[in-house]
């Protein structure tokens, strides 16, 4: 049997479709190709429309389930060219799919759902592959959050000589994996990552994120602002937690604004926006049991230079660097997961999530699409 798999991923922040083939043979994976692959500036948009309520959501939600999963099947066939492989030289793709809705269960015990699109039917048959999707339900079916799902990838690639270290992955939203002496203490969402700050310089600019973080490394951090935005409720929340745009989102910020009541300067947005972020991460972190010498940043976050500068300069006593020191470059780390998923499915192997999602046991999670 190959062990070959492509890990497929559009996340929060809808900038492309993240697509790798990862090499299983070994106990530690291997990335051999990688890809990303565009997303029109018209689809971006009605991908973010249906993550809030609107009108006439389930046609717009169904049709866009199908043009998702042929982009997804575009992404694999570019990286399969990329290696220079073939379909059948696959064992299976891992689809996560692009997230619309996630509600997960509150502490009533409400029963909380989640839905990514990107049809695996459409995928197996303009690729000819085994799919496996849907990981996400099986966990909040057992009582979990659903997210995050990539700690148990985090685990089998931490270094065995560090002790205590964090995975912090930043997208549109941010999520910290915590390991001690090889095992998972915690994983969950911090809250904002890049989400918010590409929402702002989009309105203003006209730019889809904010390069290196210079516009709001030029602006000036606005205490009342920032003292607002950490006044969400969900930073009050016990981990397991997760959250996504539903929570956090531009007509929220501009409520938050708007009750403020003054005149802020764009810039000066940004640069409290970037600052929020940077203390809602180190915040979760410096509560944990266990403090990590080392956090190894990853998604696209990862490239936010003032992002991590001002996250180092709360968390005076760890490093913070990249996943490019395990030999896997911050940008696939999440493709990487859903391809490890698959396999982990096909081989019938359960995700043991229960300290990160909160799940009362371990499931075997993913739908296989033949």
């Amino acid at each position: 049997m190959n062990h070959l798999y492509v890990g497929l991923i559009s996340g929060t922040s809808i900038d492309c479709i993240d697509a790798v083939i990862l090499d299983c043979t070994n106990s530690l994976p291997k990335l051999i190709a990688f890809h990303e692959h565009a997303i029109d500036n018209t689809t971006k948009q009605a991908i973010a429309a249906l993550c809030l309520p609107g009108d006439n959501e389930i046609d717009r939600m169904g049709a866009m389930d199908v043009k998702i999963g042929e982009l997804f099947a575009d992404a694999t066939h570019a990286v399969l060219a990329k290696a220079n492989l073939k379909p059948e030289a696959i064992s299976a793709i891992g689809s996560h799919g692009q997230t619309i809705r996630h509600r997960p269960p509150k502490e009533n015990n409400s029963r909380g759902f989640t839905l990514q699109i990107g049809d695996a039917n459409t995928i197996v048959e303009l690729t000819g592959m085994t799919t496996v999707a849907d990981f996400r339900r099986r966990d909040m079916s057992a009582g979990g959050q659903g997210a995050p799902f990539a700690p148990a990838f985090h685990q089998g690639i931490t270094p065995a000589d560090v002790e205590t270290c964090a995975f912090l992955n930043m997208g549109g939203i941010a999520n910290i994996t915590i390991i001690h002496k090889g095992k998972v203490q915690c994983g969950f969402d911090t809250g904002p990552a890049n989400g918010l700050m590409d929402a702002w310089i989009l309105k203003h600019k006209d730019l889809p994120f904010d390069n290196d973080g210079q516009w709001a490394k030029s602006g000036t951090v606005h205490s009342a602002l920032l003292a607002q935005l950490k006044s969400h409720p969900y930073f009050a929340q016990p981990s397991p937690k997760s959250t996504g745009r539903e929570e956090f989102h531009l007509p929220w910020l501009e409520s938050i604004l708007a009750e403020l009541n003054e005149s802020i300067a764009a810039v000066d947005v940004q640069a409290s926006l970037l600052r929020f972020s940077s203390e809602t991460i180190a915040d979760e972190i410096n509560s944990q049991t266990y403090s990590p010498s080392m956090i190894y940043c990853c998604g696209g976050g990862a490239r936010n230079t003032a992002l991590l500068e001002s996250l180092q300069s709360i968390l005076t006593n760890t490093k913070v660097t990249t996943t490019d020191e395990l030999g896997i470059a911050p940008d696939w780390i999440e493709a990487c997961a859903f391809a490890w998923l698959a396999k982990q499915r096909l081989d019938n192997k359960p995700i043991t999530l229960s300290a990160v999602t909160g799940a009362k046991h371990e499931c075997i999670a993913g739908a296989v699409y033949q």
